[in-house]
This record gives C-alpha cells, structure tokens and sequence, in this order.
C-alpha cells in the first residue's frame, strides 16, 4: 500500500492552525474607550444641556470611562446640582482634568467624579453662593450648598469637612482660619482631594494608564451648532426684531395678517433654542402664548383698542424679557443686574428697530412683485360701475358719535344705528363727534368734527 507522508504532515499542520485560531482571537486586546467631554465657560443651562447630551453619546458609543475637562469660574446653582446627579449616577468611571479653575459650581461638579486631576498652578473651591450682586446669598442657599459639597464629597472617599469649607469660613487649623477654602494642586494632593498632576489630557491618561485607549472627543451635532447659532445674541436680537415689529405693525394696519405670521415664525425660532438649552420655561412661552393671543382678540375680534391689547404687548414683551435670563419662577436672586438689563435694552431695541425699519420699507415692500402676488391692490370704485349690495352713499356727509375708539378702525352711531367705520386720519376717541366723508363696500370712512 502507497503511502502520502507530504499530505499527512500538511493535514497535522492545518489541525494546528485551526486549534491555535481561537487564542489568536481572543488573545487580541481590546482597547478601553475613554469618552472626553470640555467644559470652559460658565455653568448654566446650556452647560447643562451640553453635559447631557454628552453623556448620552458616551453612552451610545460604548465608552468604558468618560473624562471631563474643567475650567470654570462656576455659574448657577441648580444647573451645577443636575450636572453633579448625572455624575455620580453614570455608571462608567467618571474623571475630571482642571485645567487651571474649578471655583464654585466648578467645585461640585468636580467633587462629584470618582478621579480629580490638576494642572499646575491650578484651583479648587471658593463655593460661596453669591447673589447677583455679588454678596453672598441668604442663609438657607448657604446651608444647601454645604449639605451638597458634604454629600458629594463623602460620596467619593474625601473629606467632607474640607469641602465644606469651601462654602464657609473654615475654622480648621491646617487651613487658613476665618477663610473660605480655596486650594492650590500641591494643597488638593495634600489633603486629598487630587489624585495626580498633568499638564494635559495625554498626562491625565497616562496617570490613569489609558494612553493606548481609543478617545472620543465629543463635538455638538449639527442640530445643536444650528440651536448655538440662534442663541447668539445678535441673531437673537434681529427674532427679537422681527417679533416686536409684526406685532407692532400688525396693530397699525389689522387684517393684512403678514406681519403677524413673521412674528410668529420669528418667535419659534427665538424660543425653542432658549427652551432646549433650558433658559425658556413652559410658564414663560405660555406667557408669551397668551400676549399673543390678547393681541390677535384686540385687532380681529374687539373693536377698537384697549385692555387687552396693551395687556397683551406687556405681556408678550415681559415674556421675552424673562426668556433670556435664567431666574427661578420671578426669583432673580442669582441673575446678574448686568444681564436683566442687557435682556430688557434687546427687547427695547428690538422695538424701536422694528419700527424705524417698517417705517423706512413697507412702502418698497408693498410695491415688490412677491408683495402684489398675495396682496390685493384694486380698488373697485362706483364711479366705474361697481355697486355694493347694501350702499350707504346717502351716509356721505352726515354726522354721527364714534361709538368705539376707532385705531383707525371701529364703530359710529348714526341716526340710532350703528355702522363699522375707518378712520381717514389717525386715531378718534370714543364720543367724538364725526362726519361720513365717504363709503365703501364693508365700512365708512369718516374725519373728526373739530
């Protein structure tokens, strides 16, 4: 009997290989994923919203540990507190890089990762509550702020004497009695509170022997870039523009309904990115919803002009006041006079420019080709044949009392009945005494009586 000596040794080798493939595979590592996040501007709503998002991404791209890098002055209170939830209940290893400041909210967030990590020359505490004129808060927003630091810190193994301290003057010997606690990188090491130097990001990873990781640099979507760039203050002050000025004109010339449909299209995209990035509260748009809703009542459905038209511009503009700044149900105790004045000077301004543009370029707008597409311009006078079912011409002349303030338009008693009417010039005041200076199918047209 032949034999295949070659063949055989070349089955050995392949039953060799295929016994060696499984270890192969599994003996490849799998890099860790080490998610970074940025936070370098005050902490506020958008702060917030952006730690959300973020958060949620790592989340969905698989990350094994998540890193934040930190460089702030601090900011609000309550934004700083659901920054710090999120924190300790992400249930991946979260590490904070100060990159130089973690003063006040700074301190909490920071306080709440499982690793803190300083550059050099960099700064912990000072998380006294201030008002907005920069003195400290009340008692009660002081003794919250404690409770918090205290918890927080305990939550992660470090002291929470010490970082209750940053909130109030520390009576410890160690520290710098009668002072609010501010530590340096050399002093957080010292009592705990750091756990390495870097001078970057790559020096944090390489603390935590994660420098062969895969990193994930979180960017805004394209739909948060478009929700930034209507918070910019600019395009938020032309919405605000266009707004003020539709509404405005809208009550200047009732029934052409443009203007109104501006402001209205103006106000959704100047109210939905204040309200993503939590700036615009539901009872704030409703606010706003029922300003405009007084307005549209006092131009189509009340004659004349009154109560709730005037109701409806104040509340309308206190809504868009209120929008911009980030206060608590009408508690302005941490909004800064600086911004409630920039807010109110942007809603003013927005006003005034409505108006000095509509008044320099409604009658070019009027007399556009789009314009004459949507607008009906004819004017069907009797004198070539046209007649109106119900004609007041034998009206012409007579006298009569406004019936309503007419802004120009309204309603006049003459001989004990009543008829709509305009105004030729300006507004008439209700008991005014008028005269029929012409008609046409639907109203009078009448002039004061001097």
């Amino acid at each position: 009997m032949k034999s295949y000596p070659k063949h055989s040794h070349l089955k050995l080798l392949y039953l060799f290989f295929l016994l060696l493939l499984p270890f192969s595979i599994f003996s490849q590592e799998v890099k860790p994923k080490v998610f970074v996040m940025e936070v370098t501007s005050e902490i506020d709503p958008r702060t917030n919203r952006y730690t959300e998002l973020a958060f949620e991404e790592a989340t969905e791209a698989g990350a094994d540990h998540v890193l934040l890098v930190l460089d702030t002055f601090g900011g609000a209170l309550n934004d700083a507190d659901e920054i710090r939830k999120r924190i300790l209940e992400y249930p991946k290893p979260v590490y904070v890089f100060i990159n130089k400041n973690a003063a006040s909210a700074g301190a909490l967030i920071s306080l709440a990762c499982d690793s803190i990590y300083m550059a050099p020359g960099a700064n912990i505490g000072a998380a006294t509550v201030v008002g907005a004129d920069g003195e400290a808060a009340p008692g009660k927003y002081q003794s919250y702020m404690r409770s918090i630091m205290r918890s927080t810190a305990e939550a992660n193994g470090r002291n929470p004497h010490l970082a209750e301290a940053m909130v109030e003057a520390s009576v410890d010997s160690t520290l710098s009695a009668g002072q609010v606690l501010t530590l340096t990188t050399t002093e957080a090491i010292k009592y705990g509170f750091c756990d390495g130097v870097a001078v970057d990001v790559k020096g944090v990873l390489a603390e935590l022997h994660l420098q062969d990781a895969e990193i994930i640099n979180y960017q805004l979507s394209t739909t948060d870039k478009i929700v930034s760039f209507f918070l910019n203050p600019f395009i938020s002050g032309i919405l605000l523009l266009v707004i003020v000025g539709g509404l405005y004109f809208e009550l200047q010339t009732p029934g052409i309904g443009f203007p109104l449909l501006a402001a209205i299209v103006a106000a959704i995209f100047y109210l939905v990115p204040y309200y993503l990035n939590g700036l615009a509260e539901n009872w704030e748009i409703l606010l706003f919803v029922v300003g405009l809703i007084l307005i549209a009542l006092e131009v189509f459905v009340i004659p004349g002009f009154g109560i709730a038209g005037i109701s409806g511009i104040i509340l309308t503009c206190v809504s868009l006041v209120l929008i911009m700044v980030n206060n608590q149900s009408f508690d302005f105790t941490f909004v800064p006079s600086e911004n409630l004045t920039k807010s109110l000077v942007s809603v003013v301004a927005g006003m005034l420019g409505a108006a000095l543009v509509i008044a320099l370029t409604w009658n070019r707008i009027i007399s556009s080709k789009a314009a004459q597409r949507v607008i009906l311009t004819n004017t069907f006078n009797s004198k070539e044949g046209y007649r109106s079912a119900n004609t007041a011409e034998h009206l012409v002349g007579k006298t009569g009392v406004a019936h309503t303030r007419m802004t120009p338009s309204g309603r006049v008693m003459i001989d004990d009945t009543l008829y709509d009417a305009q105004a030729r010039d300006g507004f008439i005041e209700k008991g005014e005494t008028v005269e029929v200076v012409d008609q046409s199918t639907f109203a009078l047209r009448v002039k004061r009586v001097s």
